[in-house]
């Protein structure tokens, strides 16, 4: 059994939760609404008919009877019915995207995910204001930058404070001046790329050949 079998049997608590036929388990174009359709009937809307006039112009491009069948499950089901949690990997893409980039859909996915961590709220903050001085070459907001992430309770944020701290200069100079070392780290990749065809079968002398003929 792959781990992932293994995982599910653990973690099943009723048999019914080992159930995955052909129609189980499949992607809905509800999914991504359904954060947006639990805050609204948390909220005390329950007309389905006026949560899918919400979520139309929101992109959704499904039918209003799948917004209906959700609801009424909600109704009907003695147990809570909510949306499965985004993966850590689908928050990360929502806190690392640019702000004004990301469709209105995810931006209320992120901000519900936010409303309930706020140590991920914080995190975002930070990521967001780095962003910023790195697209706007604003070196000089390191030093204020370095101490609203310490006041935060963010371990691995402050080891990477730590880290940027022992070399402040060098990462000042990096935000703030247009020179970089992409033309550098080009010829190294390109260098890998002549190596790695000959499959470690030659010495350094044959590498040097290679590279002084490749260019």
């Amino acid at each position: 059994m792959t781990s992932r079998t293994v995982k599910l049997f653990a973690d099943a608590a009723t048999p019914e939760e080992l159930f995955r036929g052909q129609w189980q388990g499949r992607p809905s174009k509800l999914d991504a609404f359904k954060p947006y359709l639990d805050d609204r009937w948390n909220q005390g809307c329950t007309n389905a008919w006026t949560v899918w006039e919400e979520i139309v112009p929101l992109g959704y491009q499904g039918s209003y009877q799948r917004v209906r069948a959700y609801f009424r499950e909600k109704r009907t089901s003695p147990n809570p019915i909510t949306a499965r949690p985004p993966s850590p990997r689908v928050v990360a893409g929502w806190i690392l995207r640019r702000p004004e980039t990301l469709p209105e859909i995810d931006h209320l996915r992120l901000k519900a995910v936010l409303v309930h961590c706020p140590e991920l709220d914080a995190l975002t903050t930070h990521v967001r204001s780095f962003a910023h001085m790195l697209i706007e070459r604003q070196g000089e907001r390191l030093p204020q930058w370095l101490d609203a992430v310490r006041q935060d309770d963010l371990p691995s944020l402050h080891t990477l404070a730590a880290g940027i701290e022992r070399d402040r200069d060098a990462v000042m100079a990096g935000l703030t001046l247009p020179w970089n070392s992409g033309v550098v780290e080009g010829h190294v990749n390109r260098i890998k790329m002549l190596k790695r065809q000959m499959f470690g079968r030659a010495g350094f002398a044959l590498l040097r050949k290679r590279v002084l003929l490749a260019s």
